[in-house]
């Protein structure tokens, strides 16, 4: 089948069309050939289809002007001698599948990234990703974080899961690394996003990470089984992460950190763009806070990421500091409470004047208050209570 056949892209807004075995042969082999978000070839891919591309990189097919002959060349070297039947058989032997736009299991929010959208998405893990990344939540940062980094972002994946969403990040050292464990320490839905093959595990330190994620979550990469990651396929990998979620937060960034690239992806894409706050002096969180003087709108934990990426009435709590004894009080007892001084007593007539109110009133007041344990009588004179108590500050007249 030629690509004149998929007129049923979702990126030309038709009706969703799965791949047929020659389109899939095809694009698999082209996960090998092209780097991940080549436009050149994604808009090659909008035009002639998979199979004519294939073909062209293969040297059946005449040469496009706007390929240069070095780039072509590029391309036909690596065309040379690929096998994806065996690919495509080696990502099944690790409990996995290929998946092709069109696919009922394709994510479509991933169209929105143009020419740059993955050529086809290797994936390891039993659930549907279509599904899962419709309510999920990307939590990325620093590899070398600090303690409080790791504490936050282990925080922010269990908040997460145990709210229903799926956290997604990059399964790296450091930030990525706690998120994924706290979403799988409170029993929830991770996806991790590789820049090599879903066979790879890569950093070697989280290889039982990565094995835990692909046993109870997905493994999703671009590249194909045994494809070893580079430095530029970390940060290509990221737009895969802005794309796929509704928000990125960000844990702990320095300036030229990669998490920055995933977080402007998502504010370009029209995706939330979240920041966790720092010490100002941590040179860790100076990515984080130049997003937030920007783009980005800071949040402090989970239910506050929910109310910016979920649902009308997913409203973060009411934050306040604790309730006193004090504060239950009166107007009027107030005025008359903060009418007695704090180190001595005064009588009656003295606290009404201070208080604007009447003898009366200001007596009533008082024995109402002293009932409460807030003031003391001695004699025809009154003053604040010397016995501290559980709301000792508040009858002292502190805050």
């Amino acid at each position: 089948m030629t690509g004149s056949s998929m007129t049923g892209s979702p990126m030309t807004g038709g009706a969703r069309e799965a791949a047929d075995d020659e389109q899939r042969l095809a694009r698999a082999a082209l996960t090998r050939i092209v780097e991940p978000g080549d436009e050149l070839v994604g808009a090659w891919l909008r035009r002639m289809g998979p199979v004519a591309v294939m073909r062209l990189l293969a040297g059946a097919g005449k040469p496009l002007s706007e390929a240069s002959a070095e780039r072509l060349a590029g391309y036909r070297l690596r065309a040379a001698g690929l096998d994806p039947s065996a690919d495509l058989a080696a990502v099944r032997a690790v409990g996995g599948r290929f998946l092709c736009p069109g696919d009922q299991e394709w994510p479509q929010q991933l169209d929105d990234l143009g020419d740059a959208r993955p050529i086809g998405l290797w994936v390891r893990g039993r659930p549907s990703l279509r599904y899962w990344a419709l309510r999920s939540v990307a939590v990325v940062g620093a590899r070398a974080c600090t303690g409080y980094g790791a504490h936050i972002a282990t925080t922010l994946g269990a908040g997460l899961a145990e709210a229903g969403w799926v956290v997604v990040s990059g399964a790296a050292y450091g930030v990525d690394g706690a998120a994924h464990r706290g979403t799988l320490a409170a029993g929830g839905a991770t996806i991790g996003v590789l820049a090599c093959g879903v066979d790879v595990p890569y950093p070697r330190g989280h290889a039982e990470l990565i094995g835990r994620i692909a046993e109870r979550g997905l493994l999703v990469a671009e590249l194909p089984p045994a494809a070893h990651p580079t430095r530029s396929r970390f940060v290509l990998r990221n737009r895969v992460i802005a794309a796929l979620t509704r928000g990125t937060v960000v844990v702990e960034a320095e300036y030229r950190s990669g998490s920055l690239v995933t977080a402007r992806c998502a504010q370009k894409l029209g995706r939330a763009t979240m920041g966790v706050p720092g010490a100002v002096t941590s040179g860790l969180s100076a990515g984080v806070h130049e997003l937030l003087r920007g783009e980005a709108t800071l949040v402090t934990d989970a239910a506050e990421v929910i109310e910016l990426i979920g649902s009308v009435g997913d409203l973060a709590p009411e934050r306040r500091g604790p309730v006193v004894a004090r504060d239950l009080l009166d107007p009027a007892s107030t005025r008359v409470l903060e009418a007695l001084p704090p180190r001595a007593s005064t009588d009656v007539r003295r606290i009404a004047r201070d208080a604007g109110t009447g003898s009366d009133e200001a007596l009533a007041r008082l024995y109402e208050l002293q009932s409460l344990g807030f003031v003391e009588r001695h004699g025809e004179r009154w003053q604040l209570s010397h016995d501290p108590g559980p709301s000792g500050r508040a009858r002292r007249g502190g805050p």
